[in-house]
């Protein structure tokens, strides 16, 4: 996986890289004033409808099957990414650690 260091507009870290499905994802140093943290996830939510429905929602499309993008008003924000203290990053470690070993998920 690569992995692109880079920094906000505001100075702080970022790191870039995609997600087994090609999904932009970042791990970004917080600009919390009142701990260490970071943001970690997916960078856009992509939301998607399936074609089907379409039409039923709002949506106009060409295509029969499959998912289609599914447009979010300007005014509307979907979080996809976790705001991290260290310590909840170090209570995460040993179940993604024991991820790599054993393919297990278990806390």
């Amino acid at each position: 996986m690569k992995l692109t260091n880079s920094e906000t507009c505001r100075g702080f870290s970022l790191i870039e890289f995609k997600d087994r499905y090609g999904a932009k994802c970042s791990i970004q140093a917080s600009s919390l004033a009142s701990e260490e943290a970071i943001w970690f996830g997916l960078d856009d939510a992509e939301p998607k409808i399936m074609a089907s429905q379409a039409a039923a929602h709002g949506v106009a499309t060409t295509e029969i099957c499959g998912w289609v993008e599914y447009p979010i008003p300007d005014a509307v924000s979907l979080n996809t990414r976790m705001h991290l203290t260290r310590e909840q990053v170090e209570a995460l470690l040993p179940i993604l650690q024991r991820f790599v070993d054993t393919g297990e998920v278990v806390a």
